[in-house]
């Protein structure tokens, strides 16, 4: 089963040297056992385009679609085999990036 791991963050770019390693090794770690889907981190929200087509025309608008203390700043993509091994996962990732993280399943 795959899970998306979310990380918050409250500042963009805030990742220092060391964090980035950390990372770094975490995301070879998961790619050597198998459980590496995909990963990336994010532009800051103010880059953000919010695009509404369920009218008769787009609207676009510039910036985030919520306006929050915290966001989405990066992700992982995991395949792991239920969700405790998911969790396990995820812990680690969050000592690694040192943030906060969320999981969800995919459907």
């Amino acid at each position: 089963m795959q899970y998306l791991v979310s990380v918050i963050d409250d500042k963009t770019n805030s990742a220092t040297s060391d964090e980035m390693a950390a990372i770094h090794a975490f995301n070879d770690r998961l790619k050597a056992e198998g459980h590496w889907v995909f990963a990336g981190g994010l532009a800051s929200p103010s880059s953000a385009t919010v695009i509404d087509n369920r009218g008769a025309e787009a609207m676009f608008t510039d910036g985030p679609f919520l306006e929050s203390k915290e966001y989405l700043a990066g992700f992982w993509v995991m395949e792991a085999a239920d969700l405790d091994v998911a969790l396990k996962l995820a812990a680690e990732g969050s000592r690694a990036c040192n943030r906060k993280v969320e999981v969800r399943p995919f459907l």
